[in-house]
């Protein structure tokens, strides 16, 4: 699998989105009006403080929920035009995921978690892309293992290797290394990031964690439910004196107790 060349096009995208929880007057308004592209063979994270959206964010536009308001886009397709079989063909043949919980079926072997989607839908996975797949992920020595006698990092290295076998146009990661030690979190997140160099997928990852987020080329920062704010080439620092700045402003805001 050779460096693949970046593209410029957008992957996913929402317009002017809108996310209430409940009515009247314990309604919670999750998202208040954003907009936010995410580029095509980039890796962005998203951020915010508790409560700012981030994952609600991430959900609506990977199609796993609806927007009350606004439009959410995986290319050009209009998730909101699409009934409930075409919004799950979509996101078995066109997006990824990747959760802080492996989600591995621990009755398969590795080999068999991977190409997992491409059974359940009756297709043969790309062997040539599948196999420089398990190359990137470096599994090739575990194919036959099941998930119990894998560690932690090796897990979430399967759940990677089976997001992006199916060749989407997308990977959403929810917390990726939120169940892993420091460095098996390391690892996956440079995996990610290696993946999108190599293979030119996207992948948007929802964090909390101003280490894991330095991995992407973009950061795009939510609060209160609204986008304030895009850094490009983050790192750790940079990213935690900008969430500082929120805890400093949202204690200015509430004011003395």
């Amino acid at each position: 699998m050779t460096t693949a060349t970046l593209t410029t096009h957008t992957a996913a995208r929402v317009d002017d989105a809108v996310k209430v929880y409940g009515s009247g007057d314990t309604a919670v308004r999750a998202l208040d009006g954003v907009s936010v592209d995410f580029p095509a063979g980039r890796f962005t994270a998203i951020m915010g403080p508790s409560g700012s959206g981030k994952s609600t964010l991430m959900h609506c536009a990977a199609g796993l929920d609806t927007l009350t308001g606004g439009r959410a886009y995986i290319g050009d397709t209009d998730l909101g035009t699409l009934d409930d079989r075409r919004l799950t063909l979509l996101r078995r043949d066109r997006v990824g995921f990747v959760f802080q919980a492996f989600n591995l079926v621990p009755t398969l072997t590795v080999a068999e978690n991977i190409t997992l989607p491409s059974d359940l839908a009756g297709r043969r996975p790309d062997p040539e892309w599948l196999d420089a797949l398990i190359d990137v992920v470096g599994l090739r020595d575990r194919l036959h293992h099941r998930p119990a006698e894998l560690s932690g990092g090796q897990q979430q290295r399967v759940a990677v290797a089976r997001a992006f076998a199916g060749r989407p146009d997308v990977v959403f990661a929810d917390e990726p290394t939120g169940n892993l030690d420091s460095r098996s979190g390391e690892e996956v997140l440079g995996l990610l990031g290696d993946a999108v160099r190599r293979t030119a997928r996207t992948v948007v990852m929802v964090t909390h964690d101003p280490v894991a987020a330095a991995h992407a080329d973009e950061v795009v920062f939510l609060a209160d439910g609204r986008l304030v704010d895009r850094m490009a080439h983050p790192t750790a620092e940079r990213v935690l004196d900008r969430l500082k700045a929120f805890d400093s402003t949202q204690s200015r805001e509430a004011g003395p107790s």
